[in-house]
């Protein structure tokens, strides 16, 4: 625990605090774009330790909540044909989708099972070889390769029954989008288990194109406190550029072989996020070559695309224009238990952080 007690040593983090306040000069605002981070920040109560004029924001950081309902429904829809297995991550079972969720669909008799790893999932399917099992592939840069792996592992065995229904997006462009779009910023937390595998060099854009400052950090309160402090000191120099403070996992470059098993397999596309409709080039799916592991590959389906909950104030959360506390439903009929909307399904969600964090305690 020597590790994680260094990150948390109460005199570091006080000095860091003051450190900030003495630094501050004026308001500003920081998105973080990762749920560890969202999660993190509310868990160690990092608001609670910077001045006033410092103001923290969540946006599209958590993959489970950014996944548009019509990625849910089409789930759905295979997990009604007869001789199929949808096999998820824990999370995604719980999110609504326009009339159901999988957890729902689970219940009423259809085969779906929550796996740890997409490799769980093609054990299943080499086990049960009567059955078409589909995984459902969801995360950014940090669960892509290992879907990535999975999929030639699929190929090397020759395994015919397994397919992948892929949610996987890329982060980039969804904060080009959040500046584009006009929210008010100063600066990106940028998300460090994404940088591990990308390196820090796929944000140089955003200091370069739209003079936003940015920091690759780590999960702890001293990670999250130095790249605050960071951000600050870009923006009183007025000197925008991608500072690294998560040096211990995090290089320029990323994680080589990981980036060669994305590159492979993957390929770029338009995608649907929850809240902000089709982004170009935000996506993943299978390159040629694998196409035959696509869930579309045996079958189609068809769903329509339903407008969000409009009690449900998700959407603007995560574009960063408003928080869970200005939602009318949040903590009353919207609460980890009972999820009216995406952001409080996930423990990385905005809104279960703040329920969990702030509600709760």
């Amino acid at each position: 625990m020597k590790y994680i007690d260094e990150y948390r040593d109460k005199g570091l983090i006080a000095k860091l605090a003051d450190m900030i306040t003495a630094s501050v000069r004026r308001d500003y605002t920081f998105m973080e774009v990762c749920g560890g981070h969202t999660a993190a920040i509310h868990r160690f109560g990092i608001p609670y330790l910077l001045p006033e004029n410092i103001k923290l924001i969540s946006g599209p950081g958590c993959p489970v909540c950014v996944t548009g309902t019509d990625f849910i429904d089409t789930a759905i829809a295979y997990s009604q044909i007869d001789d199929v297995i949808i096999t998820t991550f824990g999370d995604l079972i719980r999110v609504p989708g326009s009339e159901s969720s999988l957890e729902k669909m689970n219940e009423s008799g259809s085969d779906v099972r929550i796996v740890f790893s997409g490799l769980d999932a093609l054990e299943i399917a080499k086990q049960n070889p009567q059955k078409k099992v589909i995984f459902l592939g969801i995360g950014f840069e940090t669960t892509a390769p290992a879907t990535a792996v999975t999929i030639k592992q699929a190929e090397k065995e020759n395994v015919g029954n397994f397919f992948l229904l892929s949610a996987h997006k890329v982060m980039p462009p969804a904060m080009e989008t959040i500046v584009k779009d006009g929210t008010s910023l100063d600066g990106f937390i940028c998300p460090g288990h994404v940088a591990a595998v990308t390196g820090s060099a796929i944000f140089d854009f955003l200091p370069e194109k739209y003079n936003t400052a940015c920091v690759v950090t780590g999960f702890e309160p001293a990670d999250l406190l130095q790249a605050i402090l960071m951000l600050v000191k870009q923006v009183n120099s007025n000197n925008p550029e991608v500072e690294i403070q998560y040096n211990r996992a995090v290089t320029v470059n990323g994680n080589q072989e990981a980036r060669q098993y994305l590159n492979e397999v993957f390929e770029y596309c338009n995608a649907r996020w929850r809240g902000f409709g089709l982004i170009e080039d935000s996506g993943l799916k299978l390159a040629g070559k694998y196409e035959r592991f696509n869930a579309g590959s045996f079958a189609t389906v068809e769903v329509s695309i339903h407008e969000e909950d409009r009690r449900c104030i998700c959407p603007e959360i995560l574009r960063g224009l408003k928080e869970p506390g200005d939602c009318p439903i949040f903590a009353k009929s919207c609460f980890p238990e009972n999820p009216v909307g995406a952001c409080m399904v996930s423990p990385e969600g905005a809104c279960n952080a703040w329920y969990k964090y702030k509600v709760s305690r």
